[in-house]
């Protein structure tokens, strides 16, 4: 059967049929083409990419134009699946004029389907106005790396009754505002079935336990590229840096020796060509 681009429709379809959705991020054209490739239904260009492609310390440091930048990459290597571009810390907070005007840059500068914001009550207003603006908004709930200072660190949410409750309250208040769908990251399995029982809209998990409706991951994680750390929730289904750096290693070690290039890397001209070249160098 022919495949169709993923649109919102289908990702709700998939939450009422009791389908899981997939979800992976991409931060340029190669790694997009072989996630679109693969038949994964959404792919978020984060602002993770500031830590894992960047090298910043946290995401905070990312710029609207990086963002944009690297999301039109991914835009032009993908087909099928449904792009979210990922509103960086900054572009949203200042005011509602700045909020639509950045998540417009993602439309029609990088040809995204959506952006996502990270947060509940303080980002209910900007949400509404995305969303009246024509442009899908995927909500963010649990640990929010923008603003992981006031969370004081890197640390599951909602672990008691009362933070739970919260996280439910927020979640049912983006879908009201609009959202589409809700990410919720680092949260107990137990909150990730209960928003996502209580939710009319998709939940998207991310170290929120198997009860979500769908799950992303960064790639870069899950393929084993960054190793600077791997968070309890990655699964490494490959682990490529080695074997990348098993084959930078050999091709130093052969270029010093002399093996690289060898004749079937190399160009050559005809016989009676390389000829007249001896001749005209002797005649130098």
């Amino acid at each position: 059967m022919e495949r169709k681009k993923i649109t919102i429709t289908d990702l709700h379809a998939k939450k009422r049929e009791g389908r899981k959705i997939t979800m992976l991020t991409a931060y340029d054209y190669p790694m997009a083409r072989l996630v679109d490739e693969a038949g994964i239904d959404s792919i978020l260009v984060g602002d993770s990419l500031g830590m894992v492609v960047l090298g910043y310390e946290s995401t905070v440091p990312v710029t609207m134009d990086e963002m944009i930048h690297h999301a039109k990459a991914v835009r032009r290597g993908t087909k099928y699946a449904f792009l979210v571009g990922d509103m960086p810390f900054m572009s949203y907070q200042v005011s509602k004029e700045d909020a639509v005007r950045n998540a417009g840059r993602f439309m029609k500068e990088a040809g995204c389907d959506a952006v996502k914001l990270e947060g509940g009550d303080e980002v209910l207003e900007v949400t509404k106005a995305i969303v009246d603006a024509g442009i899908p908004v995927l909500g963010h709930l649990g640990l929010t790396p923008q603003t992981i200072s006031k969370l004081g660190g890197y640390k599951v949410q909602g672990k008691d009754a009362e933070a739970a409750k919260k996280i439910l309250d927020q979640a049912l208040k983006l879908e009201k505002a609009g959202c589409f769908a809700v990410v919720l990251e680092c949260v107990p399995d137990e909150v990730g079935q209960l928003v996502t029982d209580k939710l009319k809209v998709p939940t998207i998990g991310i170290g929120a336990g198997s009860s979500c409706d769908g799950q992303v991951l960064v790639v870069n994680d899950m393929v084993g590229l960054f190793d600077r750390f791997v968070p309890k929730f990655v699964k490494q289904y490959v682990k490529l840096a080695p074997a990348i750096l098993d084959g930078l290693k050999k091709f130093k070690a052969e270029v010093e020796a002399g093996l690289f290039p060898g004749p079937e890397h190399s160009f050559a001209i005809k016989a009676e060509e390389a000829k007249k070249l001896k001749v005209q160098e002797v005649r130098k």
